[in-house]
């Protein structure tokens, strides 16, 4: 119902849009406002001036030389309604787009590389066109629409939606981690809110990295020099574009480095139930004052586990040790956890694990659980390999689960039509975002001088409804899911969409500004971007856990954000 309703608002948005500005000529020995109609019985027509209009002698220049241009307040927010209702309509076939394609291919290089830079692909349109047509003059008119997209789609991404994932996808938080779908207290500001895995946060991480190319155009207005300028935007461009060219690879591998760190933890996590296991059969302590081995209590140990009495313990008897000790609290492959152990023990690659072998592994991994302090006392020694076991639990659970999404993953049917529908969307996607980029501009340019109200605001607060409604409107609905999984998902897709913005559209905001020979005057808007862009990423770095109150602070950014842009170049006069 709702795809139809989509297509049936699609094709009113292009009826409406076919309906061009009328022409007239002038009527000898008459008032300016006396027209002639061009039709076949000529009329003389008086036309009331409209009071809402840039003004009586202004005029405005039809984009392709065909579309709709109005010059009045209504008729330009009607033109930026419709206009932004098809970029709209471009984001979400992008997105739906991308979403069969990796079900068809995978992540890796789909997942990795295309999928960002599609979600960015309005947006980038968007900025390409605000500084691609006219004149110079014209362009550093209008770059300030791409400049107000850009600001404004990355603060509503990491302020508005942000801290509405955190409410829609809140749980009850116990041992300072939300409980997956259990929401019994409320509206508590501290006992509420989301967690998510350890990836999450190093996605934070490379947001708040992103924003350097930001810095490094800014320096010489730093310094307070007007010579580099033009050099400091070339530097910026380079930097931006490789970071964007390393963000796209760290995408691809992400999912191969997930599984070699995931791997890694379930093994730690596995050595530390094997030494809490020895410890409570142990008949004395493991290791002896000097952090060394207690081979004496440690040969009893190893001849328990030496089912066959051979002086080795193989594959076989360490698999028949970890199935004793029953991980039921992670998915752990049993075989896999034997043939790892065996590994990390068999100096001699034998494939067998003779005594000296298994002294010096249970000394490594106990002086690693101890972290190099001695124990004095067998109670201490339990404790620590305890705290050691917990650790390992924790740090496998904040690398998330090893599926890959909550939902059961069906086959794809009829790969081939399911193909080329995707590609027909994204096809779709792009020409739409393509065609219509520039109307919407010069509507909210014109919009902007009808109402005196500067072109920064009306992009910053309009453009991103419709060129991130989509996404924005899917990650809120994910996180409503209430789990660690989804809430990973989301926050990390939020995460992801303004480092694009960041590296992708800002290299082409800064490929316009370099190649046209644009002035570059947007120290206030560069401001508020690396602001919020460190504030929310040093929240997401260093937590995994957001009570109800992280909301709040995210919210606020917002309108600080107008107000801080607002106050540096209408009052200090920074522009």
């Amino acid at each position: 119902m709702a795809t139809r309703l989509n297509h049936l608002l699609f094709f009113l948005s292009l009826s409406l849009l076919s309906i061009v500005a009328v022409h007239s000529r002038s009527v000898p020995n008459s008032t300016p406002s006396d027209l002639l109609s061009d039709g076949l019985n000529p009329q003389y027509l008086v036309l009331n001036p409209l009071s809402a209009s840039l003004g009586a002698d202004s005029t405005c220049e039809e984009t392709y030389g065909f579309m709709p241009c109005t010059t009045t307040i209504w008729g330009n927010l009607f033109l930026i309604i419709v206009y932004g209702y098809l970029m709209f309509i471009a984001a979400t076939y992008l997105s739906n787009g991308s979403e069969l394609l990796l079900e068809i291919l995978g992540p890796g290089v789909v997942g990795g590389l295309f999928l960002p830079i599609l979600g960015a692909l309005p947006d980038a349109m968007l900025i390409l066109v605000s500084g691609l047509s006219g004149t110079k003059e014209t362009a550093q008119s209008q770059v300030s629409v791409g400049m107000g997209l850009l600001a404004g789609s990355t603060v509503m991404l990491i302020t508005i939606i942000w801290g509405s994932c955190v409410i829609v996808g809140k749980c009850d938080i116990e041992r300072s981690v939300a409980k997956d779908g259990q929401n019994t207290k409320g509206f508590s500001l501290t006992e509420t809110g989301v967690s998510t895995d350890i990836w999450t946060c190093y996605a934070a991480r490379i947001m708040a990295i992103s924003v350097i190319p930001f810095i490094v155009v800014q320096i010489p207005q730093i310094l307070n020099s007007t010579s580099g300028r033009h050099l400091a935007v070339l530097i910026a461009l380079i930097v931006s574009v490789l970071m964007l060219i390393a963000y796209c690879l760290y995408q691809v591998f992400q999912p191969w480095i997930q599984r070699r760190r995931l791997a890694y933890a379930r093994h730690r996590h596995v050595i530390s139930g094997v030494l809490k296991h020895l410890r409570m059969h142990a008949l004395g302590r493991l290791l002896n004052d000097r952090g060394e081995a207690n081979k004496e209590v440690l040969k009893k140990l190893f001849d328990w586990i030496d089912e066959s009495k051979d002086g080795q313990l193989s594959r076989s008897e360490l698999k028949a040790l970890i199935i004793g000790i029953r991980f039921d609290e992670i998915n752990l492959d049993m075989d896999d956890a034997a043939d790892k152990l065996l590994k990390d023990f068999d100096s001699t690659h034998d494939d067998q694990i003779n005594f000296e072998e298994f002294c010096d592994g249970i000394e490594k991994w106990l002086n690693e659980a101890n972290r190099g302090k001695r124990s004095a006392d067998h109670g201490s020694q339990t404790s620590k390999l305890s705290d050691f076991h917990v650790q390992t639990k924790r740090e496998h659970d904040l690398l998330g689960p090893d599926e890959q999404s909550d939902e059961v993953v069906e086959a794809v049917e009829n790969r081939k039509w399911t193909s080329i529908k995707a590609v027909l969307m994204l096809l779709v996607g792009t020409i739409i975002a393509a065609a219509f980029a520039d109307p919407l501009v010069d509507a909210v340019d014109n919009f902007s001088d009808a109402t005196s109200i500067p072109s920064f605001f009306i992009s910053f607060i309009a453009l991103p409804l419709a060129t991130n409604s989509s996404e924005s409107v899917s990650a809120i609905i994910f996180a409503s899911r209430k789990r660690i999984r989804t809430a990973s998902l989301t926050f990390s897709e939020l995460y992801g969409a303004v480092t694009m913005n960041n590296v992708l559209c800002l290299s082409v905001f800064l490929a316009l500004v370099y190649l046209r020979g644009l002035t570059w005057d947007f120290s206030a808007e560069v401001l508020v971007i690396v602001i919020v862009c460190i504030v929310m990423g040093a929240f997401g770095s260093f937590r995994t856990t957001f009570p109800l109150w992280t909301s709040s602070i995210a919210y606020l950014l917002y309108p600080f954000s107008l107000a801080l842009v607002y106050v540096l170049d209408y009052v200090l006069g920074w522009s």
